[in-house]
């Protein structure tokens, strides 16, 4: 008898183990088109938390809601969850695991309607975070995107307006996305975003009157990037840390009508930039009430032209303030009643202007202005020694690059809400 007791129990610890280790199967996620399609229109359909089998299509006007706990995962196929209707909304979701293909767009979202809200949704380990595709007057709100982890050209758009007119893109955080991308759309308003550690922060390009305000870009190569476009607002916005040999905090290039006012332009490589712009002479850039300060060049002008005006901005801290490539001057452009920490007048009858004209002339800069490779040695002893000698006792002529005769002696810039 005790030695049948002891095989049983020998027995039992054997079978133990993998009685005790065996795991239930894990569960398959819900297949969500089949409730999709069991909605009827102008109904909400409510998800359970849990996961959702994508990719699935919306093609009538329905609200589904996730309550910040329902996930809906494309399982690394195409697009998560396309829109093709008009009036639908997404809200509360967690969408995840697009496909990877960029002539497929793959996306957490594609809309391709009308009058459509995402609203509150996290978009992670996805190609494109949401897509509009000739999408007009639709709400873009309190979204997070934050895709795939990817060499940043290999990354794609946060968020992308193609041929998309008068959508809001509202309060949402894009973090590590490639671009934002605004092209050949028009009316659009952006205002809110928190753009972290792209490329460009906003890219827009062939785009009309659209206007970007309040928004907060850091750490991107570029701030923000006009090509070719017109009547673009850029308002009430801080743009800080765009650094490296392409750091731009705003840049243009061929664009009209740009308006640029009240905003923060904190240490960037370059503060702003144009080129050829205005390209439109009859619409001019406006630069007025920004700070612009801390930049290692406040502003660039890639060459000699005219029709920037300049006004009322602060230009404080900056390691150089203006710049001309190309042997240019900026004299053509309009400079008046900004605060340059540089300034050193008086002001005899204390009406906060200077008596005298702020003028900013190139010496030894001139080499590096006009010859690009010459950068590398900037503010190296050498050039500025050079630079020490030419203003104790010029060999030639220095060359006047800009001058500001109504300059303030106090800060004047308004600065931007946070």
């Amino acid at each position: 008898m005790p030695r049948f007791l002891t095989v049983l129990a020998a027995l039992c610890a054997a079978l133990a183990p993998a009685a005790l280790c065996a795991a239930p199967a894990l569960a398959q996620p819900v297949p969500l088109q089949p409730l999709i399609d069991a909605t009827p229109i102008a109904d909400t359909l409510r998800l359970d938390p849990g996961v959702y089998a994508g990719p699935v299509r919306l093609e009538r006007p329905i609200t589904i809601e996730g309550g910040g706990k329902a996930t809906i995962d494309g399982g690394g196929q195409g697009t998560v969850v396309t829109v093709a209707t008009n009036g639908a909304t997404l809200a509360g979701l967690r969408i995840v695991n697009s496909g990877m293909l960029h002539d497929t767009l793959d996306a957490a979202v594609q809309v391709r309607g009308r009058y459509n809200i995402l609203k509150d949704n996290r978009i992670e380990d996805c190609l494109i975070g949401i897509d509009l595709h000739k999408a007009d007057n639709n709400v873009i709100r309190r979204n997070t995107i934050r895709p795939r982890s990817e060499e940043i050209g290999l990354r794609g758009d946060g968020i992308r307006l193609w041929y998309s007119m008068e959508n809001t893109v509202q309060d949402n955080i894009v973090e590590n996305a490639r671009d934002t991308v605004i092209w050949y759309s028009k009316n659009n308003t952006l205002t809110g975003n928190r753009l972290i550690g792209g490329r460009y922060g906003f890219h827009f390009m062939f785009a009309k009157e659209n206007v970007a305000r309040n928004n907060v870009f850091e750490g991107n190569t570029v701030g923000v990037f006009l090509m070719y476009s017109e009547g673009v607002e850029i308002r009430h916005n801080r743009i800080v840390h765009t650094q490296g040999p392409s750091g731009t905090g705003i840049g243009m290039k061929e664009s009209s009508g740009i308006t640029v006012v009240d905003n923060d332009i904190l240490s960037n490589a370059t503060g702003i930039y144009t080129d050829l712009s205005p390209h439109d002479p009859d619409h001019p850039v406006v630069v007025e009430g920004n700070r612009i300060a801390y930049n290692g060049m406040a502003m660039m002008f890639h060459n000699d032209w005219e029709g920037v005006q300049v006004r009322r901005n602060d230009f404080v801290g900056n390691f150089g303030t203006v710049a001309v490539q190309g042997g240019g001057s900026a004299l053509r452009h309009e400079w008046a009643g900004n605060h340059w920490d540089g300034y050193e007048g008086f002001d005899r009858n204390r009406d906060g202007t200077g008596d005298s004209p702020y003028e900013v002339y190139a010496y030894a800069d001139r080499l590096w202005m006009d010859v690009r490779d010459a950068q590398f040695f900037r503010a190296s002893p050498m050039l500025e020694l050079l630079d020490f000698m030419e203003r104790l006792a010029p060999f030639n002529t220095p060359k006047l690059v800009l001058r500001d005769a109504t300059p303030s002696l106090r800060p004047v810039a308004t600065r931007p809400a946070s």
